[in-house]
């Protein structure tokens, strides 16, 4: 009789220890599930790198108004102008990556570290995507004569071309060493204060031509005449306009484009809710819409893809922009 009941109770005992377990796994993988889905719990602040008004500002705050209704909390655009950009990546660089902390990265996000050796590297970035693309346009004064980019290439091959640009450093100035670079003809630079400053000054027959975005071209109407978009296919809003691939046989490719970024190092839960909340963002209607009426265009890129273009114009920029810094 004693044997007995010591090998029930040892079975019982055994019983309430797998019991117990099995209840202490399930509260286990209940709180791993209910740590995963906690982000976001506070605000997040978008550092943007540029003064409010601007198309990089514009395009962060429409932006912000979708991620705040898909991750139900506030995005809040903070303004950190100053270094061409650099000021804000090294800034948001420098953050803890908990995903409380995100950015707009502009182009020079792929240049900063080539013009000025600025401390910043895409590398040092988790890059969740891009979301807009401002296409370069070339234009010329109406009345300069030159009816279309093969002609501006011509004179350019006779001698120095006048270009003007929205400022040293520029993706604009870089649009110009490169299509020189592709044609072989000699285009120089002329920085201004900004796009429409120096669209203007193409107007005005201060220079031969200007590039920048089409919005500033647009916008002097009938006193410019645009010879070719800098992008691999035509842009909705100036349908009339061929590409340089079409007008000369190089395809020359540049654009303003902009997506958001981290610091380095996001969990993989963040990151995914991030990059995920972006997609969803622009491709709301909304947001598209505000992108067609500012004259850009809706160029997603998810993270993995983002970060691969990321790196090739740092290659590029790297390779055109440091030679022309040499020469300078």
């Amino acid at each position: 009789m004693p044997r007995k009941r010591i090998t029930r109770a040892a079975a019982a005992l055994a019983a309430v220890a797998a019991t117990a377990l099995v209840l202490s796994a399930c509260t286990k993988v209940e709180e791993g599930e209910e740590a995963a889905s906690t982000f976001p719990e506070n605000d997040i602040r978008l550092i943007i790198q540029a003064n409010p008004g601007g198309g990089s500002d514009l395009s962060s705050r429409a932006l912000a108004t979708e991620l705040e209704g898909i991750l139900g909390v506030s995005v809040i655009p903070e303004n950190m102008p100053g270094a061409a950009g650099a000021l804000a990546m090294e800034y948001v660089g420098a953050q803890d990556p908990d995903g409380y902390v995100i950015g707009f990265a502009p182009v020079e996000i792929a240049m900063l570290n080539t013009t000025q050796s600025a401390n910043v590297l895409p590398e040092d970035f988790d890059l969740l995507g891009q979301i807009m693309l401002a296409p370069g346009v070339v234009t010329v004064g109406a009345n300069s004569g030159i009816e279309t980019l093969e002609d501006l290439v011509t004179q350019a091959e006779s001698g120095a071309v006048t270009v003007a640009n929205s400022g040293a450093g520029s993706i604009w100035e870089a649009a110009t060493i490169g299509l020189g670079d592709a044609t072989g003809a000699d285009f120089t630079p002329v920085p201004y204060d900004g796009g429409a400053t120096a669209v203007a000054a193409a107007a005005s027959g201060e220079t031969v031509a200007a590039v920048s975005g089409l919005g500033e071209a647009l916008a002097q109407g009938e006193a410019v005449r645009i010879l070719a978009v800098l992008n691999d296919e035509r842009h909705p809003d100036a349908e009339d306009v061929p590409t340089a691939d079409e007008a000369i046989g190089e395809d020359v490719v540049f654009g303003g484009w902009g997506g958001i970024y981290a610091p380095k190092g996001l969990p993989d839960d963040v990151k995914t809710e991030l990059e995920a909340a972006v997609k969803e963002a622009v491709e709301s209607d909304t947001y598209q819409q505000f992108q067609k009426d500012a004259g850009n265009l809706v160029v997603y890129r998810d993270s993995a893809e983002w970060t691969t273009f990321v790196d090739e114009q740092f290659d590029l920029f790297k390779d055109l922009l440091g030679l022309s810094l040499i020469h300078i």
